[in-house]
């Protein structure tokens, strides 16, 4: 198969869908890989690295489209990237449509994309592709909101996550106790702060309580209980997930006002649409804003920071799915793995994911692969 690996459109998208092992990977089983030059840049993968696996560098993004018969993106289709994919192709990226425009997803059903994004792909009641960017930015979050309690940054409070002796440390709340939730309490827990993990999951706060020996404190989730960690918070990281659906408004800005002058949010949901209502996209060059007198982080693409580990790990996570895809066939593989079937956005001309349908008033067909033998 002919695979194509753009460089991303986004000047502060510095990810690489995948790195040269993964590449490697795919010439060692005879498919052909078209690499637009300067595409690993970001991450600090030379176009050398790739063309000595064996990779083909292109010079143009329309050539590493035009080329391939699947293309391996990173960040979610921009307009110009949705026109330039051809007529039967087969995407691999992060799609998050809930949030998306609907003349992309249009665009896809015209051309008959088939769509499968990294959010989306399941596992043992899992999101495997996702959990390696989640665990990177629960990890981020905390240091993140370390650099803005500091005095200097843009009026935070001038505190100390993990406090010193005769000195409290900072209260973090979390708000979800999935993946990214859970490294944020691991990375929190170790700096010393005093953590709390809200979530109306009573199975994953039990889970959280036993990975840290209760060590965090949890809380079962429920409009009075979410006020009273929003007020209490010197850091709120916001990690609600529903999957391929928009985030709900956990926060309200009335909540928000409640907050101590200098706090931090870090909206996690925000790809997802953000679970904190004050909360709006930002950018990694331009990544605060203050409402309220509280400061607000809402990057989506958190895990573009550290893009060298990212793209290590979205590598190590998506490969054995474009590896499957690629060997055996869109069909065969799809028909060999209800996980990888239940990443599929769009499929033949018509919408396969019954959340991103409705949202955009589309036909929903399920997912239905025949054989072609």
């Amino acid at each position: 198969m002919r695979i194509g690996i753009p460089k991303e459109s986004s000047r502060e998208e510095k990810r690489i869908a995948l790195a040269p092992a993964g590449v490697d990977s795919l010439i060692r089983n005879g498919h052909t890989v078209y690499v637009q030059s300067g595409a690993g840049e970001g991450s600090h993968f030379a176009d050398e690295e790739f063309s000595m696996v064996g990779a083909q560098i292109v010079y143009t993004k329309e050539e590493a489209f035009g080329r391939a018969e699947m293309v391996v993106k990173v960040a979610p289709l921009s307009d110009e990237e949705a026109e330039m994919l051809q007529e039967g192709q087969i995407l691999f990226s992060s799609l998050h449509f809930a949030v998306g425009k609907k003349n992309i997803i249009e665009t896809l059903l015209t051309k008959n994309i088939t769509a499968i994004g990294y959010e989306l792909i399941e596992k043992d009641n899992r999101l495997p592709v996702l959990h390696s960017m989640s665990e990177i930015a629960g990890q981020l979050a905390i240091q993140i909101s370390e650099r803005y309690l500091e005095t200097s940054a843009r009026g935070g409070r001038g505190i100390l996550l993990g406090g010193i002796t005769g000195v409290a440390p900072a209260a973090v709340v979390i708000i979800g106790a999935g993946v990214v939730g859970t490294t944020a309490a691991r990375a929190a827990l170790g700096r010393g702060a005093q953590v709390i993990v809200i979530d109306k999951d009573l199975d994953r706060l039990r889970k959280v309580d036993s990975l840290f020996k209760k060590k965090v404190t949890t809380v079962m989730a429920n409009p009075y209980t979410v006020s009273r960690g929003v007020k209490f918070a010197d850091v709120l990281i916001g990690a609600v997930l529903i999957r391929g659906e928009k985030a709900p408004h956990i926060v309200s800005e009335e909540m928000v006002k409640t907050m101590k002058k200098g706090a931090v949010i870090i909206d996690v949901s925000i790809d997802q649409g953000g679970c904190i209502e004050t909360s709006r996209i930002t950018t990694i060059s331009d990544p605060v804003y203050i409402t309220h007198d509280v400061i607000h982080y809402c990057v989506p693409n958190m895990p573009a920071l550290v893009a060298r580990t990212a793209s290590y790990g979205l590598n190590n996570a998506a490969l054995d799915y474009i590896l499957s895809v690629a060997d055996n066939g869109l069909t065969n593989a799809l028909q060999g793995d209800a996980g990888l079937s239940a990443g599929v956005c769009t499929y033949r001309g018509y919408c396969s994911n019954e959340a991103v349908a409705h949202i955009f008033n589309l036909e929903y067909r399920k997912l239905r692969v025949f054989s072609t033998n």
